[in-house]
């Protein structure tokens, strides 16, 4: 799904406009992001937590020149998936190779 598949699905079921479902989509986001710029974590119960995690500095290799390069330390977005959305994905994936007849082996 894409984030504009997201404002729109929001739309429909919120009854809203897609320039207000946007603006709402917009502001989750925002408020996301800046809490894991700040070093706080984001956890939505039953769908999963987002942590910023600190990866410190290495030597590199720049793979064009060979040459050695310093890579300095940074944060990375962390997705944790939450217990209730895990239990959901792995039913309907058993569900949907019921339905079909097969596995996808």
């Amino acid at each position: 799904m894409t984030k504009s598949e997201l404002v729109e699905a929001i739309a429909a079921r919120a009854e809203l406009s897609k320039s207000r479902a946007e603006m709402v989509v917009n502001c989750v986001f925002d408020a996301m992001t800046e809490a894991l710029r700040n070093h706080e974590g984001v956890e939505i119960r039953g769908f999963g937590s987002l942590k910023a995690r600190s990866h410190k500095s290495y030597k590199g290799r720049n793979p064009r020149t060979g040459r050695s390069v310093e890579v300095p330390s940074k944060l990375r977005p962390f997705f944790k998936v939450g217990k209730e959305l895990k239990e959901l994905v792995n039913d309907s994936r058993a569900l949907g190779e019921i339905i079909e007849g097969g596995s996808d082996k």
